[in-house]
């Protein structure tokens, strides 16, 4: 991460936290003040990522992550799109894991 970049997100958090609309006129006054130079594309670039998305948003959702898990889905059968359903509850049912069974049931003790 630049310099630049860095001083337009630090720019950016400012401004939300004082409650003033984010622009690059503003953002880039934060950045001369506090003898920060940056290309010119960044301050435009964190206005309109500012008009698309809420900051607020963005700082509070931080550890959420985008990725997520993958998502198993059934593929359909040839003989068509409605079996899978039946099928698919059928695969949950058969989820249920054996009930393990305790050491006092084996007739011995980890610290006999």
């Amino acid at each position: 991460m630049s310099v630049g970049e860095l001083g337009c997100t630090y720019a950016s958090l400012i401004l939300q936290d004082d409650g003033i609309p984010i622009t690059a006129e503003k953002i880039a006054a934060l950045l001369k003040a506090a003898n920060v130079a940056a290309e010119s594309y960044w301050p435009s670039l964190f206005a309109k990522l500012a008009e698309k998305r809420n900051i607020e948003d963005l700082i509070t959702n931080v550890g959420a992550g985008g990725g997520g898990a993958a998502v198993a889905v059934a593929a359909p059968s040839a003989g068509g799109g409605g079996a899978s359903a039946p099928a698919a509850a059928a695969v949950e049912e058969k989820k249920e894991e054996p009930k393990e069974e305790s050491d006092d049931d084996m007739g011995f003790s980890l610290f006999d």
